[in-house]
């Protein structure tokens, strides 16, 4: 490796956790570091398909029953951010960057 040159090993990142579960997204408000890369790992404990999404954040990730999968931030402006489940509109939660 050249001088001056870093890699940040995978498991320096912060890995947040959420679980959708037919309908619901635990924990409601999740809070996640800002001005920092990170990585939410969501899994799906439920038995219907789910779609984790945010129109604010322009991500989203669609997981089937059973399934868990990541998203990576690279960073993210302190704030609060709308999260919702597409395919179960009444799940929505807020993720908190502080």
């Amino acid at each position: 490796m050249a001088a001056g040159v870093g890699f940040a090993r995978a498991d320096e990142m912060p890995v947040i956790k959420v679980e959708m579960k037919d309908g619901v997204i635990i924990p409601k408000i999740i809070e996640v570091p800002a001005n920092t890369r990170f990585k939410l790992e969501i899994s799906n404990t439920g038995t219907s398909p789910v779609e984790f999404e945010s129109m604010e954040l322009k991500r989203e990730k669609a997981l089937a029953a059973g399934s868990t999968s990541g998203i990576v931030f690279r960073t993210l402006d302190p704030g609060t951010y709308d999260v919702f489940d597409d395919f179960h509109p009444d799940a929505k939660a807020k993720l908190v960057a502080k």
